[in-house]
């Protein structure tokens, strides 16, 4: 994609803005990868590669650009266009509640609706952070839950779990750069295997949960992740089946689990009748996120 050039009005981070957010509503980009459209991924974009604060991209519009910043900025848009990928695998940083995380193609861009819940106004009701002693991030991939786990819950122990050693690698990188490395313990394994009897006050988790026919249509964009952190059998739901069957020995007693499935929630409640779910909404999903207490799977 060529850049015009800066005589031709691309001074300021406004004029960028502009330019990307056209080049990139005409090129069908598709977004979901911690923002939701193309003009908050263009602002995600431009103050990421700029070292600016992301949170508020107005304080800089009027902000004219060095020689080097627009070229900077001008390769990271192309680049965003020409490869379709992850506005996140481009920069190498993502954020959940204002909080950086590393990330890069061995590990899923991660967005789990669970990060939002853990600091909103619904999790006191769900769990006193104050007697959560022990925490389980099942799937950790990034290990972003698992840092967020240790900054809400500061006198509890984390162990975080994932069957690739890709994901571990990059959940080490997290742990490092938020100097958690004593706190969180990682362990390699499918779904539980590793545990043995442990058993926790707070289990977090984001499974796989896509379907195969969903793989199968991806765009690029989602195509650059791997399968593996999407793929949750022929409807999605293979691996939370197997959580639900084996999840209650690993909790502690008052404690519960906290899972994300996507849109499943019709066919689980179909299949689990007997187990109340408490379905949990969040500013953009309803009904992907359930809370299950002990008390409710022991019954």
């Amino acid at each position: 994609m060529p850049m015009p050039p800066s005589d031709e009005g691309l001074l300021t981070v406004r004029d960028f803005l502009r330019f990307a957010l056209s080049s990139f509503r005409a090129a069908k980009l598709v977004h979901g990868h911690g923002a939701s459209n193309a003009l908050d991924e263009a602002a995600f974009l431009i103050l990421e590669t700029l070292h600016l604060p992301v949170d508020d991209i107005n304080p800089w519009l009027a902000a004219r650009l060095t020689a080097e910043e627009r070229g900077r900025v001008a390769e990271i848009i192309r680049l965003r266009i020409e490869t379709r990928k992850p506005a996140a695998y481009l920069t190498g940083r993502t954020y959940i509640h204002g909080i950086p995380f590393h990330v890069d193609e061995r590990v899923i861009v991660p967005r789990s609706f669970i990060g939002e819940l853990m600091f909103s106004d619904t999790f006191p009701n769900l769990v006193s952070p104050d007697e959560v002693k022990s925490v389980l991030d099942l799937c950790t991939g990034s290990g972003c839950l698992a840092v967020l786990a240790a900054l809400k819950f500061p006198q509890a122990t984390i162990d975080a779990i994932d069957i690739s050693a890709d994901a571990l690698d990059v959940a080490r990188i997290n742990l490092r750069e938020h100097h958690l490395e004593d706190r969180v313990k990682l362990l390699q394994g499918d779904l539980f295997a590793p545990l043995g009897d442990v058993t926790y006050d707070l289990i977090l988790c984001n499974p796989p949960y896509v379907a195969a026919a969903e793989i199968a249509a991806f765009p690029p964009e989602y195509a650059h992740e791997p399968v593996l952190a999407h793929a949750g059998g022929e409807d999605g739901l293979d691996l939370v089946r197997r959580i639900l069957t084996d999840v209650l020995p690993h909790l502690n007693a008052g404690g519960g689990l906290l899972c994300e499935i996507g849109s499943g929630r019709e066919l689980l409640e179909a299949e689990f009748p007997g187990l109340d779910f408490l379905w949990l909404d969040t500013e953009e999903s309803e009904g992907e996120v359930f809370w299950l207490t002990r008390d409710a799977l022991a019954a």
